[in-house]
């Protein structure tokens, strides 16, 4: 368990999906979206890490398949990856913009929302990566369903706790989650920066 916290904790700070989920919250059709959103996120956690965790298994990423060198090796590169996206990320955080659909997410339906939310989970390179190292970690061990969720519950908690908190307080909870926003969104790219450099050295790290 203490080898997948930190890959949890990498993807539960996303800033992307907690402005998206803030933003719906702002919005007219904030109750349906926001939760839409929040299940899509939870579906895409949960397959993404699932998948790597059978994949592990079936492939004998195991202790048991004996297969320690070729679990380093996939550590390694999914660091050098992590590494490679910082530096990315990090040349281009003065060009940084709101992405179109954030600027519509305002008129986004429950569908719709539950569908963006699998993406951001299950397809964002960052997300991926770590759920990859996470499903890694799961299958050298036992108790892999509960490994899954505790990953997921916790993956997932910086976007369950807006929508939770707003559904019980909407009206206290305006005035911190635009503060929230704006803040997010000044310094959005620095945050991603340090996440993909921290969990890149993380993973190359382990591997070495």
């Amino acid at each position: 368990m203490g080898e997948i916290l930190p890959y949890a904790v990498g993807v539960a700070v996303s800033p992307v999906p907690i402005i998206a989920v803030i933003l719906m919250l702002l919005a007219p059709q904030a109750g349906g979206a926001s939760r839409g959103f929040l299940l899509g996120w939870v579906a895409g956690i949960v397959l993404a890490s699932s998948i790597c965790v059978i994949l592990a298994n079936t492939i004998g990423l195991t202790p048991a398949g004996g297969a320690s060198g070729g679990v380093s090796w996939i550590k390694l590169l999914l660091g050098v990856v992590l590494l490679v996206l910082a530096v990315k990320k990090w040349r281009t955080r003065d060009d940084a913009e709101m992405p179109a659909w954030m600027k519509a997410i305002d008129k986004v339906t429950p569908a719709k929302a539950a569908v963006l939310g699998l993406l951001l989970s299950a397809v964002n390179p960052k997300n991926l990566v770590l759920c990859v190292a996470a499903g890694i970690a799961i299958a050298q061990g036992g108790h892999q369903v509960l490994l899954v969720v505790v990953f997921t519950v916790i993956a997932a908690c910086t976007v369950a706790i807006p929508v939770i908190a707003y559904a019980v307080a909407a009206d206290r909870m305006r005035g911190p989650l635009d503060g929230l926003k704006t803040w997010l969104e000044q310094n959005n790219a620095t945050v991603m920066c340090v996440l993909l450099l921290v969990f890149g050295v993380v993973l190359i790290g382990k591997a070495l």
